[in-house]
């Protein structure tokens, strides 16, 4: 991600002197997208007025159904930052404190790893998909407690001691969402509906299984070319099989959002709807490694302290067939929001064009 943020402040210098023509650059970015294929929803925002959202492409590719600007698409990773604001909401509730060890919670074969290690991925935690994928069952599906028992019983190496260095971590945030079911003694499922979703009348934005996503009728399906070159449904294919096998999987991703719900999240964000500005602030730092250097992720976001318009903060996901971005600009609170789903390569150069339409409305 950081290889991202470069190339979107390299953007922008490039393109700086065209101050006049920033809304044409989007608009023709948005064509130019559509022509080529691209499938997916562009929202643009500043100061709490949407400025542009459009939606292009296909819904379902099969049956030729098109998409909408409403329609629900799976955020892969994007669904971290939500994690991260359960473990906030614990910690603003006394039922645990960000520097507490893991294994005051949780036991696994890997000691001195914190709650703060696993928010900002420097546990040094290995991967869980991988040893999943080698041992597990795959006609059952597994959860966050299999997913634990697997890692106690082959104990996979750790990459690194906590705190040495940054690398991301899928099994940090499977941690993370079995510690708030620890500290509460509730489903997080059920919590973040009850935390989060309804409070923020996010209507469209649930932690989904198979069978529920089938059932509803504005999912956008994620979409990738056969061996002909055309687009069809991504679970077609045995690189998406993870999804099922390990369907029941929290804390990492599996949350289904739309656009307009994801831009109420990034309002109630300024707010102190959910916790407050000062563990917001904190969730915005970039975590201190051993050596003194600064990692750049904080809680759940990925920071750059100087940008176009300020302080940054972003997420991408990536799920079969889907590629999302939210990009926030804390300082004049301007926000891109872009969920496409049938992974193509065109995302970058939207979130570029619509980081330049920012410039002058």
């Amino acid at each position: 991600m950081n290889r991202f943020l470069a190339l979107l402040l390299l953007a922008f210098v490039s393109f700086n002197g065209q101050i006049l023509g920033q809304q044409k650059i989007l608009k023709e970015a948005i064509e130019r997208a559509e022509r080529e294929g691209f499938s997916g929803v562009v929202l643009v925002a500043e100061d709490g007025k949407i400025l542009l959202e459009d939606a292009m492409g296909m819904r379902t590719y099969e049956n030729r159904a098109l998409l909408h600007k409403d329609d629900i698409f799976e955020l892969a990773s994007l669904s971290k930052q939500f994690t991260a604001m359960m473990i906030m909401m614990c910690k603003e509730k006394g039922l645990l404190s960000f520097d507490d060890q893991l294994s005051k919670y949780i036991e696994t074969p890997y000691p001195g790893i914190s709650i703060r290690n696993l928010l900002t991925h420097t546990s040094g935690l290995p991967d869980y998909q991988a040893i999943m994928d080698e041992h597990w069952d795959k006609s059952k599906v597994a959860g966050n407690p299999d997913i634990l028992e697997y890692l106690r019983e082959y104990a996979p190496v750790k990459s690194f001691d906590p705190g040495d260095k940054y690398e991301y971590s899928n099994t940090g945030y499977v941690l993370l969402a079995s510690v708030v079911e620890k500290v509460t003694g509730e489903d997080f499922v059920d919590l973040m509906r009850e935390w989060i979703f309804r409070p923020l009348g996010m209507k469209n934005t649930d932690i989904r299984s198979l069978e529920e996503k089938a059932t509803v009728k504005d999912f956008a399906a994620g979409h990738l070319k056969d061996e002909n070159g055309n687009y069809v449904n991504a679970n077609t294919f045995h690189s998406s099989d993870y999804t099922v096998w390990l369907g029941n999987r929290k804390g990492p991703g599996r949350v289904s959002s739309n656009a307009e719900d994801l831009y109420k999240w990034d309002q109630a964000l300024y707010t102190e709807k959910l916790v407050s500005k000062e563990t917001m602030e904190e969730a915005y730092t970039a975590f201190k490694l051993n050596d003194g250097t600064r990692s750049y992720y904080g809680f759940g976001w990925e920071i750059k302290p100087q940008s176009p318009f300020g302080k940054m903060v972003m997420h991408t996901g990536s799920n079969p067939g889907y590629s999302t971005i939210i990009v926030r600009f804390l300082e004049e609170k301007k926000t891109i929001i872009i969920l496409n789903n049938n992974a193509h390569p065109d995302m970058m150069r939207l979130v570029e064009a619509a980081t330049l339409s920012l410039g002058k409305w």
